[in-house]
């Protein structure tokens, strides 16, 4: 295990470690907004409503199995080891270099199809600014492309300039998100009393159904409560990290778990889900409830703060997922140029710049040779399986570690040393189930083949680019030490 970079990190704003670090940026505030706007996601709230009132109960199901073995593991990890580079730095203590490289690696590029995912539902529902003019361009490839494109440039240009003023299109884009749940849910109420709900609540209907074709559906559902784990990858921007980190993830745990069992009651009630669209469903329930009662003009409001919303969401990811090839080119796994800041607003800009254009290939590979759907249903899916590799590695990690001492600064998960391994065992099983799932094509895609057939072609790619990087690094760690002894990235 390589102590280098380690040591290099441990103290973030010390320029005399031989590597310039950026700057501390994040207090609690941004922190729970943080992880707020990177896990409450509107998207997955008409997806869970039109597989009907059962999808309520999957969203307790992903509470249990994803969301509390997550935080509590982040919890403890990020409290023993909080430097910069968090999953990166937790399985590498773990399991060694090889594990730490391919869990960073597998985790950047998760970011690369989830980034434009995000930004192809926010291109839809922006639509429903421009009103019935905005309709026509659902079905448009060209429109999405340059919508992508622009709002990549734009979460790329902030981060470059720095987390501190980046991370309040993050902020911004947190109450974007809890908005529209906010006012969805005002509106449900009213048209509860005026026209009843659209949608029976009865224990048949709460039932899930097992079969292959929620396969994809629940494994969603299950992903939409991935994020916890970002910020931690910014440990060394975290003011105070280990006295912070708990609390903001108890506060936001509560936030966006309620954001999705309210949303989508409230959409639910609103509309039958046969009405429903996965990309659409909100502003769907929004205008024609709105417009039920006299409400016309709220649509076009909703549909921008949406845009907000989603747009915080992709920047907050490229800001975390950028401080991994950071600390890897520290290391030298990556080319040495990936471990530097920029001289004026001591950001990882080569990381970020990168790491936008290879985002930009993916939002092209997406749209190659498929309709709309098409290309959002692969984009989903290659960010749920690429996503949750690392998650193998962390749990599996938290269960190792439980070897190593913890001193009384440590934030222990409650019940100590069983509970952890218990949860590790919890969080690894259901992962596993949501990667499979993923994989399931939309009953409804005409040529699933070929989806299938992107999805497994562009894991392997991924996969299989991080163990050849690695092999690569390994070689160039070893031949490139400095006389110091200690590998830097300027």
């Amino acid at each position: 295990m390589m102590q280098p970079s380690a040591k290099l990190v441990a103290n973030p704003t010390d320029d005399t470690a031989g590597h310039p670090q950026p700057k501390r940026a994040l207090g609690l505030r941004d922190l729970v907004l943080f992880y707020v706007v990177a896990s409450l996601s509107l998207r997955w709230i008409p997806l869970a409503a039109a597989a009907g009132p059962s999808s309520l109960v999957m969203w307790m199901v992903g509470l249990v199995a994803i969301f509390l073995p997550l935080a509590l593991s982040v919890m403890e990890l990020s409290s023993r080891y909080p430097e910069e580079g968090g999953m990166y730095v937790w399985s590498k203590r773990a399991f060694g270099d090889f594990s730490g490289f391919l869990t960073g690696w597998s985790y950047w590029m998760s970011n690369l199809p989830f980034f434009p995912s995000v930004l192809y539902f926010a291109a839809s529902n922006a639509l429903y600014v421009a009103g019935d003019r905005g309709k026509a361009l659902q079905t448009s490839p060209t429109f999405f492309l340059i919508f992508s494109f622009c709002g990549l440039a734009l979460a790329l240009a902030l981060n470059i300039v720095g987390l501190n003023i980046a991370k309040w299109l993050n902020n911004v884009g947190a109450i974007g998100a809890w908005l529209p749940v906010g006012l969805l849910c005002v509106v449900g109420v009213i048209a509860l009393r005026r026209f009843g709900s659209a949608t029976s609540f009865d224990a048949v209907s709460l039932r899930p159904s097992l079969n292959l074709g929620n396969a994809g559906v629940w494994a969603t559902l299950m992903f939409a409560f991935a994020g916890a784990e970002s910020a931690s990858c910014m440990g060394g921007e975290i003011k105070e990290a280990r006295r912070i980190i708990p609390r903001a993830l108890l506060i936001a745990g509560v936030l966006i778990t309620a954001g999705y069992i309210l949303g989508t009651v409230a959409v639910l009630i609103v509309l039958p889900q046969q009405q429903l669209n996965g990309m659409e469903g909100i502003m769907q329930a929004i205008s024609l409830s709105a417009g039920r009662i006299g409400w016309s003009g709220l649509g076009p409001a909703v549909a921008l703060l949406i845009c907000v919303a989603n747009l915080g969401a992709g920047g907050a990811f490229l800001a975390a997922m950028s401080r991994l090839p950071f600390v890897a080119g520290i290391d030298r796994y990556l080319p040495p140029a990936f471990g530097r800041v920029h001289p004026r607003w001591r950001t990882p800009h080569i990381s970020l710049i990168v790491q936008g254009v290879a985002c930009g290939v993916f939002v092209l590979l997406g749209q190659l040779g498929s309709s709309i759907h098409s290309a959002y249903q692969v984009l989903v899916s290659m960010s749920i399986i690429i996503a949750f590799v690392p998650y193998l590695f962390m749990f599996a990690a938290l269960i190792r570690l439980q070897r190593e001492p913890a001193g009384p600064e440590i934030v222990r998960i409650p019940g100590g040393k069983p509970v952890a391994i218990v949860l590790g065992i919890i969080g690894f099983v259901a992962t596993c189930a949501t990667i499979v799932g993923s994989a399931v094509p939309d009953p409804g895609e005409p040529n699933k083949a070929l989806v299938v057939g992107k999805i497994v072609l562009l894991t392997f790619a991924v996969i299989g680019g991080g163990v050849l990087l690695y092999a690569l690094g390994k070689r160039r760690a070893a031949t490139a030490v400095p006389a110091d002894g200690y590998a830097r990235g300027t």
